[in-house]
């Protein structure tokens, strides 16, 4: 019991500061021993990821015991060759992953894509992001007996309970001239700045301590230093 592998995408990969995923926090809230080997790449969804060859190496990693954590659907729903269905494609692929991690006698964790940040109108109030992809992890996870981390309703619940100026402190602002990558500057609605990942990771450690199997991999504080980080201020 010492490995927890991570796929996904953007909003999940360790990335090139000033942007960082959720998963580049996560080694925070584990116990001393277990490595977390986060193989989360920008732009993949559940088709390319398998593609692109990505997925091989963890796959023969895994072994008993070992976490793998899957997170796609931003991308999945783009109209170009990583597109996938929701209802039959993006199924399948989830249900590739969970398997190979299940016939290696690991556990298989999936998690529904987090939300990005829209807000509309006077009140606290969002636009749901994703469509059908989140309904379709939960129901692969129902449906499969596979532990789910709805980070899709997590998040939104976060987003709506900081409103929108703080909501924004999460996600990457950059002035013009502040990066060169970006002269004009920047107003990001689906990427996070360390600050941000560090919070949606909470949230993921939140739900971790719920699964036996999960919970295991924690810390004994991780819960309480999951929710300190979910008080934090900007």
């Amino acid at each position: 019991m010492n490995q927890i592998f991570i796929i996904g995408d953007s909003t999940v990969t360790d990335n090139t500061p000033p942007f960082r995923g959720w998963g580049w926090a996560l080694p925070d809230f584990v116990r001393d021993g277990v490595r977390v080997f986060n193989h989360a790449e920008s732009g993949c969804s559940t088709r390319s990821f398998l593609a692109e060859g990505r997925f091989e190496p963890v796959e023969k990693d895994l072994s008993a015991g070992d976490l793998l954590f899957i997170q796609f659907g931003h991308n999945d729903e783009k109209d170009d060759e990583r597109h996938t269905d929701p209802e039959t494609t993006y199924r399948e692929n989830l249900r590739r992953y969970c398997r190979a991690a299940l016939e290696k006698g690991a556990q298989p964790v999936l998690l529904t894509p987090v939300s990005r940040r829209f807000f509309i109108g006077e009140g606290p109030s969002m636009l749901y992001t994703h469509g059908e992809y989140p309904r379709n992890v939960r129901i692969v996870a129902e449906e499969d007996g596979i532990p789910l981390c709805d980070l899709k309703a997590d998040s939104r619940a976060l987003y709506l309970s900081l409103g929108e100026e703080k909501t924004a402190e999460l996600f990457v602002r950059l002035k013009p001239g502040e990066n060169p990558d970006f002269p004009d500057g920047h107003d990001d609605k689906t990427h996070f700045n360390p600050f941000g990942a560090r919070k949606i990771c909470a949230l993921v450690v939140r739900e971790m301590s719920v699964f036996p199997a999960c919970a295991a991999y924690l810390r004994e504080d991780a819960l309480a230093r999951a929710e300190a980080v979910l008080k934090e201020e900007a």
